[in-house]
């Protein structure tokens, strides 16, 4: 009697693993489709900006272009009248003549170059953009350049896309809530508490303020109640926090000499390899608060921490901390902590669409 081969758990295992291979390929496909269609679209725009420098066809070019591309692919919709003036528009944003401040880091894998442009830029540093914003979609692109202002801006959330993989919705929100201003402006000791490069990867990981528009609460008068509705919106706070963080609990208890104790809320991060204690207080920062937390991080270090994980890292989340009673509180303190305000602003249904993307 011939086999019914699938019911075979062998062959069953194989189509699965089949499976999996298909998709990757498929995955990979489309990224090296999308890099070739981008570096396409980078020469198109240089080809566009150099030819009306030297001919008299002006912005008459492009409609032209278009009609004719279009009529020769006519299956092909990146021809657009629209598409081509962004196209151009897009070249010229990366061909500003201005110093990018901060490093630009060019993926491959998990490695890194670092390069920055000093008055003006050489041939091998555009270059090195344009392999950049390759590995993003075209719409991202375009939302990029649509509302940053200036190439720093541009290339840190083409960097955060490639880096966390944002959907086009996730990355709208972070522009919105002005991610580039915040990320790694929190009050902190980790250059003093921690080896490069962690303590710069900690530091990158903090931002102030913490945006919770999506609560829908002007004002918290109580944690309880703080932390309540921030574990009731638990996705919506994680992508806040930002990429690594994963969620282990609400009033984590710990005991210490028969004694409990409650932390806020507690976190294990993948990237930084340590447990993350956040500590949520509904009034200006006071320097007591950081006692508790270094109290907190200890005891998680002591009982929780594996050899091969890094220190347990502290936030704090407060109303209005003034910065030079936070440093002064910091001062000589071992365990990383950091200090960050939070802000509670009326919801726009921004990060309700990022989410559901």
């Amino acid at each position: 009697m011939e086999q019914n081969i699938a019911m075979d758990k062998q062959y069953k295992a194989w189509i699965t693993g089949l499976k999996d291979r298909i998709q990757g390929a498929q995955i990979k496909a489309a990224i090296a489709v999308n890099r070739e269609l981008l570096r396409f679209y980078w020469e198109l725009g240089k080809d566009i900006v150099e030819k009306q420098k030297v001919t008299n066809w002006g912005e008459g070019l492009v409609e032209q272009l278009s009609k004719d591309l279009s009529s020769a692919f006519p299956g092909t919709t990146g021809f657009s009248r629209a598409n081509l003036f962004f196209i151009r528009k897009w070249y010229l944003f990366y061909n500003q003549n201005e110093k990018v401040s901060q490093p630009v880091r060019q993926m491959k894998g998990r490695q890194h170059t670092d390069f920055q442009f000093e008055n003006g830029k050489s041939s091998v540093e555009v270059e090195k953009v344009s392999q950049l914003v390759a590995q993003i979609p075209w719409g991202h692109n375009r939302e990029i350049i649509s509302k940053c202002g200036n190439v720093d801006e541009a290339l840190f959330y083409v960097k955060g896309t490639i880096q966390n993989n944002w959907s086009r919705a996730v990355l709208m929100f972070q522009i919105e809530s002005g991610l580039y201003g915040r990320q790694g402006k929190a009050i902190h000791n980790f250059h003093e508490t921690l080896p490069d490069p962690q303590a710069e990867l900690a530091r990158e990981t903090l931002k102030n303020p913490y945006n919770f528009e999506f609560m829908n609460m002007s004002k918290a008068e109580k944690e309880k109640d703080f932390e309540e509705a921030l574990t009731q919106h638990i996705q919506k706070f994680l992508l806040e926090l930002g990429q690594g963080f994963a969620f282990m609990g609400r009033q984590f208890r710990l005991n210490v000499e028969g004694d409990d104790f409650y932390m806020d809320l507690l976190f294990y991060h993948t990237r930084l390899r340590c447990h993350v204690v956040v500590e949520i207080k509904c009034t200006e920062f006071k320097p007591e608060y950081v006692g508790k937390l270094n109290f907190y991080c200890n005891v998680v270090d002591a009982q929780m921490k594996q050899s091969h994980e890094n220190p347990t890292l502290g936030i704090l989340l407060c109303k209005s901390p003034k910065r030079t009673v936070v440093e002064y509180s910091l001062k000589n303190v071992a365990t990383p902590l950091g200090v960050s305000e939070y802000q509670l602003i009326k919801a726009v249904g921004q990060l309700e669409a990022a989410v559901n993307d």
